[in-house]
């Protein structure tokens, strides 16, 4: 049986609250309409309020332009020819992966994975899923949620979502191969180029940071064995606008409102 593990959310300034687990759903009635569109993570609500006015707005078939509208129980909202609502019942956690930790639901051979790391209890109630994928020598920057519609937009190669990998190699990485590496090349299961490529600092060649769009198995592996390396070590530092601060090893917080609208409405 796995040995109990300890991790706990980060209490960084930028951490988000929970989005489904402090508020009950009943406090949607009442809310403003502004508001409400806000918390569909739509636009902010200033833009929302605007959004209103502006007559996009629809509320049980019939145009809403008084952003002070109170949401009674039963009503319908559509933005824009689309029906929204606050997305309370998503939750949005982004976690800095550790090593030995596998990235999926649950382990046939009783491995720890990423979702051994949510210890609070109604997050064990909730059908959460990692969302693509990082190997288990892999850490960095994991998002786990139950929002299918986020997840395609990070997964599906039309989206193009940015991710930047930090790389430790097991020997100096040369000028000649960092060159190459830039321009790109050919790997068994189609082409490759990073968006771009560098030493992650002056004078260090044995750590390589680039960044790409590709969600290939393996892939950023796979490119520095094509040109003789081995990575000892690789490290997500960013994902789709997300970073690593204040967010140390092992640690996981929630996503700002903020967040969670860029990732659903922006590349």
């Amino acid at each position: 049986m796995k040995a109990p593990r300890r991790f706990q959310r980060s209490q960084a300034r930028n951490s988000g609250k929970p989005p489904g687990l402090d508020r009950p759903a009943a406090d949607i009635i009442g809310m403003r309409l502004n508001k409400y569109i806000a918390h569909a993570g739509v636009a902010s609500r200033r833009t929302a309020g605007d959004m209103v006015k502006a007559g996009k707005v629809k509320v049980n078939g019939e145009l809403q332009d008084n952003p002070a509208y109170q949401i009674r129980e039963g009503d319908v909202v559509v933005v824009d020819g689309k029906e929204v609502a606050p997305s309370d019942q998503f939750v949005y956690i982004l976690l800095n992966k550790p090593r030995n930790v596998i990235t999926t639901t649950n382990d046939e051979h009783d491995r720890a994975t990423v979702m051994d790391l949510l210890e609070e209890p109604a997050l064990k109630q909730m059908r959460l899923f990692p969302v693509g994928r990082l190997d288990r020598d892999t850490t960095g920057l994991l998002l786990i949620t139950n929002d299918g519609d986020v997840t395609t937009r990070l997964t599906h190669p039309r989206f193009e979502t940015a991710k930047i990998y930090q790389a430790t190699l097991d020997r100096p990485f040369t000028a000649e191969d960092l060159e190459k590496l830039q321009t790109g090349y050919d790997l068994e299961d189609g082409p490759f180029k990073p968006d771009w490529a560098r030493y992650s600092q002056e004078g260090d060649d044995l750590n390589v940071t680039l960044e790409i769009h590709s969600g290939r198995n393996r892939i950023v592996r796979r490119a520095f064995e094509h040109l003789g390396y081995t990575v000892d070590k690789l490290d997500r530092t960013y994902l789709a606008g997300l970073t690593k601060k204040n967010l140390p090893r092992g640690f996981y917080r929630y996503l700002t409102e903020e967040e969670v609208r860029r990732l659903k409405y922006f590349r």
